[in-house]
């Protein structure tokens, strides 16, 4: 292939990323910065269960509006299934249900919260009915010496729920507190007793369930603490502290001693709530208007798949920008590594364990599998039985790591998992041969350029404006496909070569 054939052809894909770029940008005004994604989030339930050819009833609490957020463009997404949904003063439940259901089945809830201002949840004038709890004997008796040692260093509700909420957290080392709450019970079960013990006082209470806005790759948890009603209003404390207020990203899904989801008639029931930054909250004008004017534009989006597959692209639309930086670094800068995408990948795993642990857990690994690799080169073994022994000992040096700083208290090494185990291995594999073949100088070199390049490549694929831009412009792919066409026909000097010809150079001169 000539070189006009490649400039035509990488003039052609810049001219096509530019193009659809500049149209975005400027007639459809998506925003190149990220914005309004902590306010907006997408939420979304999935149900799945197994049906035994038997009636199925299947209740699920959802959210409705509080004082801080509003729920919006809500989707029920089920098959042949009847659609109910209930309000009360408290919740709201969609209730599924169907004559015969057999085999394995799937539904969805989706909704958008949006963060407002206002004030949605107006006072409440009738005072909420208040059950009193069925303890007798000594549980009773421990609650009602509980309440009068927290009453008498209290002034008033806010002090007397404070110095409850610190005490029920004593559990291991309050015999008062051990007479009412089991050491091994959950965060739900405490926040219940408290509510029982401030019914003894006449003060209404209640445990509020919940998630907390922020992005998450698995299923986010269900988050509780306690809403006391005063002066005609619901108000919620935060059991870790006490205070009369809880973290801004909260988000209340139900209330009360509900359980999340009834079922009746399945088997294998499973609910995974996934939330993520609403994108499209953020762009909406420019979606509503590039409805009208190009609307296969937005079926062929990133937006239009699921959220978890969104979640994914958000991550593997950077590597692309990683490899140019490798292209750089290697074809133009100089720097040796072992293979091509070895540092790619390394660097992803750099975005779970962090810059620093990963290098840290990188070189232990590297090192000891070395060592090992050499005691096997002693052992005559074929090529594929080393690789893998090597795999096998790369593994389980790998579980012993992430025991090991799991008993010294260092989290970071839980994530060594994520590490490419074959990569890995390869690349011992790799050193040890360079070693043999060319000497140490030479194999440190290629190790340690193989650790910059992917120190250089999480930096960079690490930024939040660089991933927005991918994300919401994937036609940007295409400027960086043609600059690494380019560097491909690059066979001029590597910078790092520069010293080496130095000395032919002047003499030339």
């Amino acid at each position: 292939m000539s070189k006009r054939h490649l400039f035509i052809l990488v003039a052609f894909l810049t001219s096509m990323g530019i193009g659809a770029f500049a149209y975005k940008a400027i007639v459809l005004e998506f925003p190149l910065k990220p914005a309004t994604t902590t306010t907006i989030w997408d939420i979304e339930v999935h149900v799945t269960f197994s049906g035994k050819k038997k009636p199925v009833k299947i209740s699920l609490m959802i959210p409705r509006n509080t004082r801080r957020y509003s729920v919006v463009n809500e989707n029920f997404i089920s098959q042949s299934f009847g659609l109910t949904t209930n309000t009360d003063e408290a919740n709201r439940q969609a209730v599924w249900s169907r004559r015969s259901v057999k085999g394995k089945q799937s539904l969805f809830y989706r909704g958008t919260v949006r963060r407002v201002v206002s004030v949605e949840d107006p006072t409440v004038t009738a005072f909420p009915p208040m059950p009193m709890p069925d303890w007798t004997g000594a549980k009773l008796e421990a609650a009602t010496a509980l309440l009068r040692e927290i009453e008498t260093k209290s002034a008033d509700t806010p002090t007397l729920v404070s110095g409850l909420l610190t005490r029920i957290r004593e559990v291991d080392s309050d015999p008062i507190i051990q007479g009412l709450v089991n050491p091994t019970a959950t965060s739900e079960e405490r926040l219940q007793v408290v509510t029982q013990v401030l019914a003894l006082a006449k003060i209404p209470a209640r445990v509020a369930h919940g998630i907390q806005l922020k992005e998450t790759l698995n299923t986010a948890p269900i988050i509780h603490w306690i809403q006391i009603f005063d002066k005609g209003l619901w108000k919620s404390y935060d059991p870790a502290t006490g205070t009369p207020e809880i973290p801004d990203d909260y988000f209340t899904w139900w209330r009360g001693t509900f359980p999340m989801m009834d079922v009746i008639g399945a088997e294998n029931v499973e609910a995974t709530i996934l939330v993520a930054p609403n994108q499209e909250a953020a762009i909406q004008s420019a979606i509503v208007r590039s409805q009208l004017a190009t609307p296969k534009l937005l079926e062929f989006s990133l937006f239009s798949l699921p959220l978890e597959t969104q979640t994914v692209y958000r991550v593997l639309l950077m590597v692309p920008l990683g490899a140019l930086l490798l292209v750089l670094l290697r074809n133009v800068i100089g720097l040796k590594t072992f293979g091509t995408f070895m540092p790619i990948l390394i660097a992803l795993a750099f975005r779970e364990t962090q810059l620093l642990w990963g290098i840290i857990l990188f070189t232990v690994i590297v090192t000891l599998g070395l060592g090992i690799r050499f005691y096997l080169e002693h052992l005559k073994l074929l090529l594929v039985p080393r690789l893998a022994s090597l795999l096998i000992l790369v593994v389980m040096l790998m579980a012993f790591l992430s025991i090991l700083t799991h008993k010294l208290g260092i989290d970071h090494g839980l994530s060594i998992a994520l590490f490419p185990m074959v990569i890995l291995t390869m690349t011992i594999e790799r050193m040890c041969i360079v070693w043999e073949e060319r000497g140490p100088q030479e194999a440190l070199q290629q190790g340690l350029g193989s650790l910059a390049v992917a120190t250089l490549t999480y930096l960079t694929m690490s930024l939040p404006f660089l991933e927005h831009l991918l994300f919401v412009f994937p036609e940007l792919l295409l400027i960086i496909l043609a600059a690494t066409l380019l560097l491909g026909r690059y066979s001029g000097l590597r910078l790092l070569e520069l010293k080496r010809f130095k000395a032919l150079a002047q003499e030339t001169g």
